[in-house]
């Protein structure tokens, strides 16, 4: 009963490797990319004074699309149902998966202290504000995420199987990987996470208590709700996975049923792709926390347009003459 069971399992998880993560990743690459664009145009064409958490926002761009370029190679391999085995490429696409996701975690954690040092404290010349200080600071969150990452890459280059790349928490010898990997999730996921819940709460305690005082202006309600949207969607799409992959490498040690470790390894397969949608979402929230971001790109926009559609005109009305004197 138990084999049977297993093989079941084990069929479920080929086929959710093959259609979900082909699906996901392939939305993931198509959406990211135009989102990340448009976020890289408007910053590079529209904003004229960089502050700090537009260095911040920027960097986290950058992570975003070098991730994404991932993507096709990843597809085209789980679509085909084969994992060709190459170490370089094996290497290169873990460091970008696992670069951007903690890249990610810290960007948006710096981005939350920034907001709250803005939002209490407008007028004053923060030193953590200023732009030198921001850049500083993105250059050590690329270092730090670097050699948090280099021990996974270590462990993927000295796998047991060399057959084809294997997920992270399915390479290496488990019990080095899973120790490795509950020290990476306090580090890089739960202290990040703490941080930010601890100005997230404090910028809407804030808020909320300038909404009280200040009845004559209208209430702050759309930052609450920007707060309560990050807060959310940074726990719904990053908790799952550190879980999941832990257990996911736990079930890989001895004394573990088959069948139990199939299920664990169902579970844990969806969760990689929507750890990753954060590439898909953070463009929004360019538009939605950016300073007059929206403003100065759709104005940007209407610009060009106003140049592109005149001459569209003409060749319009030249080509509508021509097609009449032919006519006629």
């Amino acid at each position: 009963m138990d084999m049977n069971c297993s093989e079941e399992w084990a069929e479920i998880s080929r086929a959710l490797e093959k259609y979900c993560l082909s699906t996901m990743y392939a939305f993931e690459f198509i959406v990211g990319i135009i989102g990340n664009s448009i976020v890289v145009f408007g910053y590079i064409f529209c904003l004229k004074t960089w502050r700090s958490g537009n260095i911040y926002l920027f960097n986290l761009t950058l992570s975003d699309i070098a991730f994404l370029c991932t993507l096709p190679e990843l597809v085209s391999s789980y679509s085909k149902d084969i994992l060709p085995y190459n170490i370089t490429w094996c290497i290169i696409n873990r460091f970008f998966l696992h670069g951007n996701l903690y890249t990610s975690i810290l960007f948006l954690t710096f981005i939350s202290i920034d907001r709250y040092l803005l939002i209490k404290y407008p007028f004053r010349n923060n030193v953590m504000q200023k732009r030198s200080m921001a850049i500083l600071f993105s250059l050590a969150i690329w270092i730090a995420v670097l050699m948090e990452v280099l021990p996974m890459l270590i462990s993927i280059s000295r796998q047991n199987d060399t057959s084809k790349c294997l997920d992270f928490a399915s390479s290496g010898d488990a019990e080095y990987t899973l120790i490795y990997s509950m020290v990476l999730t306090i580090i890089g996921f739960i202290i990040p996470l703490c941080i930010m819940c601890f100005f997230y709460m404090k910028i809407h305690t804030y808020l909320k208590r300038r909404n009280s005082e200040l009845t004559a202006v209208p209430t702050l309600e759309k930052p609450l709700t920007l707060i309560i949207m990050a807060m959310g969607i940074f726990m719904v799409l990053f908790t799952p996975y550190h879980i999941m992959r832990n257990l996911r490498i736990a079930s890989r040690l001895a004394g573990w049923k088959h069948s139990t470790v199939e299920l664990i390894k169902i579970v844990y397969i969806p969760t990689r792709p929507i750890a990753f949608l954060n590439s898909v979402i953070n463009p929004i929230f360019y538009f939605l926390m950016g300073d007059h971001f929206r403003e100065m790109l759709m104005s940007k926009l209407r610009y060009f347009f106003k140049r592109f559609i005149p001459c569209c005109s003409e060749v319009r009305c030249i080509f509508q003459t021509d097609k009449n004197h032919s006519e006629g």
